[in-house]
Order: C-alpha cells, then structure tokens, then sequence
C-alpha cells in the first residue's frame, strides 16, 4: 500500500466536501480508472462526484492522462471535471 496526495478542483471539490486529501491505496489501485472507481467506494459523497467518472480528467504530478495510465509513483493526483467553453 502507499499514500499518494489528492487533489480536487471545481464540482468534484464541491460535491467531495475538501480540497484535497492523503489517502493510502490498496495494492489493487494500479490506474487512474481504478483510483476512480475506488474512490467511489469511499461514500456517498464520492460516489456523488464521480457516478460519470468517464468523464473526470485526471493528472498525474500535474500531467494530465487517460484513465488506463498507471499510477505508481504519483506524488499527486488532480481530479477535473470536464472543461467548459467561455
């Protein structure tokens, strides 16, 4: 298991209830896509932000990638809703 640092930005930080967080995954969190669906596990208030977790935009140490990429080694980890037009 390690710890890596969250990062939550617009409606994801909103509905989450925090900005950011340090939380220690299980060995089974290998990708964006499973910290994802991981964290959706973690309760209602997760569940809320990320039920399209399609569309949330992840980056890792301040890069943005897929959701297949994998996550070991982050430091930090941002959580986007998608952008808008403006």
């Amino acid at each position: 298991m390690s710890s890596v640092r969250l990062v939550y930005f617009a409606w994801v930080r909103e509905r989450i209830g925090k900005d950011e967080e340090e939380i220690v995954l299980p060995d089974s969190v290998v990708t964006a896509g499973d910290l994802l669906r991981h964290l959706k596990g973690l309760g209602e208030e997760y569940e809320m932000a990320l039920e399209h977790e399609n569309v949330i935009r992840v980056a890792i140490n301040q890069e943005h990638v897929d959701h297949h990429e994998p996550i070991a080694g982050a430091r930090e980890i941002a959580l986007f809703p998608p952008m808008t037009g403006g």
